[in-house]
């Protein structure tokens, strides 16, 4: 009996936004067979250079190490918008990684990205992107969304061929619109399924 593979759900989110549109992709993970979602997160950037967060997190899920880069088959990896780029606090995280990228821990593996922005021209396809550039080079596999996906074409909302994305409006921030549910868990589908294929 083989082992369940597991996909790295890693996030940022300030305000619930980015983090509603992580338990969707967690979704479309866990919906196929063999595979399930790791969600995990990391800490805030402190302006003072000596200020540390704890290593456990008062809620949620866990703060991200990288052993779970190494356990895992497959990364989607999520930010809000900062300027059209991914927010400090992931891009801290991914700088860490640089043993990771000599030992080769990501190459081979699938990636796909998410964000949310607070308006439909706030950034989230340079974020997308931004974010695909690290795991580009640690030799990942970029896994977005296409065009068969009848939503994409449809939605008034978040969404785009690049991954997932949501777009906050005046709304709630983490009040996902059905497109947005649907393309993230879309995503999610996408990265196990090839995750899957690759390992067998």
């Amino acid at each position: 009996m083989t082992s369940s593979i597991e996909i790295l759900v890693l996030y940022y989110s300030r305000y619930g936004a980015t983090e509603a549109l992580a338990r969707e992709v967690c979704k479309g993970v866990d919906a196929v067979a063999g595979c399930s979602a790791r969600l995990r997160t990391v800490p805030a950037v402190s302006a003072v250079s000596e200020a540390t967060e704890a290593s456990i997190p008062d809620t949620g899920p866990p703060f991200a190490t990288t052993q779970d880069l190494s356990e895992c088959g497959g990364l989607i990896m999520g930010s809000p918008t900062r300027f059209g780029n991914m927010s400090a606090a992931l891009k801290y995280f991914i700088d860490s990684t640089g043993t990771d990228w000599v030992k080769g821990t990501l190459a081979g593996k699938p990636a796909g990205v998410f964000t949310s922005t607070s308006t439909v021209h706030g950034g989230n396809e340079t974020t997308l992107l931004s974010m695909a550039i690290p795991l580009i080079h640690h030799g990942m596999l970029y896994v977005g969304v296409p065009f068969t996906e009848e939503k994409l074409s449809t939605t008034t909302s978040g969404g785009t061929p690049y991954g997932a994305s949501h777009v906050t409006w005046n709304r709630k921030p983490d009040v996902l619109s059905p497109d947005e549910k649907t393309l993230a868990a879309v995503l999610g589908r996408r990265v196990a399924d090839i995750a899957v294929k690759l390992g067998s």
